[in-house]
């Protein structure tokens, strides 16, 4: 086992969990924060969870964050165990530290919390099958179903204005105006682009304020390794990385998952020749969610799929390219051109969606009428 900075052990040991501490192996799947899998021992054998640091750089109030992972995950318990399914393995389950706390505080400040692990399970990086790209298009619909009737005043807003594109717009004109490491002389073409697509910008928020789309819970991280599968079936079966559980669109989600998912090149491809729509990802995608959202998707969603697909392409561009003006002050790198070359990559989807735009509003419309006709 690979030798952890932290006393894991005797972080264990303030979680209310049956049995002694065995050992630990770290999952480095994560950029935010720092989770191991433990094994516990007892009288009925052995078994596997998690515990987690809380990254309070990033959410820097718990408490908020775990009310609403709290809440979400028992209101999906109940929806699992209500129609016959199992909670243990469909949902995360979140494990008190002692006197009821919804994590544990160490003596450096840091905060840690315990989840189940749920054994038999993998997550994926790549879709190397339609399939994959389905179930997990499945697994948020359902999550969107299961939380449909989920009181939305109760979350709170962990990252204010975290899908607001009007603002991101406004804060790439501040970083352009500033110039703070003088490299808008060198990108004119990707801010002649982005300002292109601007009046854009605000178009799910004013169907929001005319009452045509509402808010529900939103998951915010929609990658495809944020989907559990189960290693014999395939399925997807549990989502997690809920720390950016919040009130939103629906559509959000949606978009962010085909920005990610129907892209043919990585999100770094410096040759944009291989950036290409994939039609036939953002099919099954599309088939995944509206087969598994139910009645919790609006016609007004499936007329805007492709357009939310596009708005969260173009607002992780011109993130991209506020952090390149502004000196890569947020986005990790590894090399000075990181960031212009993701927004890039990001800009080139865009218009080969425009290129397919027809098809793919043809797409949403029929996955919903057949759907509607069933």
């Amino acid at each position: 086992m690979e030798k952890s900075p932290f006393d894991i052990k005797k972080i264990t040991s303030e979680f209310c969990l049956p049995g002694e501490y065995v050992d630990c192996e770290p999952i480095k799947n994560g950029h935010i924060n720092d989770t191991f899998k433990v094994r516990i021992k007892s009288q009925e054998g052995e078994k596997q969870f998690l515990i987690q640091r809380i990254n309070t750089d990033v959410f820097k109030d718990p408490d908020a964050l775990m009310e609403n992972i709290i809440g979400v995950t028992d209101h999906i318990r109940r929806f699992i165990a209500k129609n016959g399914g199992d909670p243990e393995r469909e949902t995360l389950k979140v494990y008190p530290a002692g006197e009821g706390k919804n994590y544990y505080r160490d003596e450096n400040g840091s905060c840690w919390r315990c989840y189940n692990y749920v054994a038999g399970t993998s997550s994926r990086n790549v879709i190397d099958d339609p399939a994959v790209f389905y179930n997990a298009a499945k697994a948020f619909g359902r999550f969107r179903q299961m939380l449909a009737d989920y009181p939305i005043e109760s979350l709170n807003e962990t990252i204010p204005d975290f899908h607001d594109t009007v603002k991101r717009v406004e804060a790439l004109e501040r970083a352009i105006a500033q110039d703070a490491v003088g490299r808008a002389a060198q990108v004119t073409e990707e801010i002649a682009f982005a300002r292109k697509h601007s009046p854009e910008a605000g178009r799910l928020l004013d169907l929001l304020a005319k009452g045509e789309l509402s808010l529900s819970v939103t998951h915010n991280d929609t990658k495809l390794n944020n989907v559990l599968f189960d290693e014999t079936t395939n399925q997807g079966i549990c989502v997690v990385d809920l720390d950016t559980v919040m009130p939103g669109l629906s559509l959000y989600d949606f978009g962010d998952a085909i920005r990610f998912g129907a892209n043919t090149a990585s999100e770094g491809e410096r040759d944009l020749t291989k950036v290409s729509f994939d039609l036939e990802l953002y099919k099954v995608y599309v088939q995944g969610y509206i087969e598994a959202s139910g009645s919790a998707i609006s016609e007004c969603e499936v007329n805007n799929l492709a357009f939310a697909s596009k708005l969260m392409t173009y607002e992780c561009g011109i993130r991209f390219l506020t952090d390149y003006l502004n000196g890569d002050v947020y986005f990790n790198i590894s090399k000075p051109d990181d960031n212009i070359a993701r927004c890039r990559t990001q800009f080139a989807l865009i218009d080969d969606m425009e290129s397919k735009w027809e098809q793919m509003e043809e797409i949403a419309r029929e996955v919903y009428r057949g759907k509607t006709n069933d």
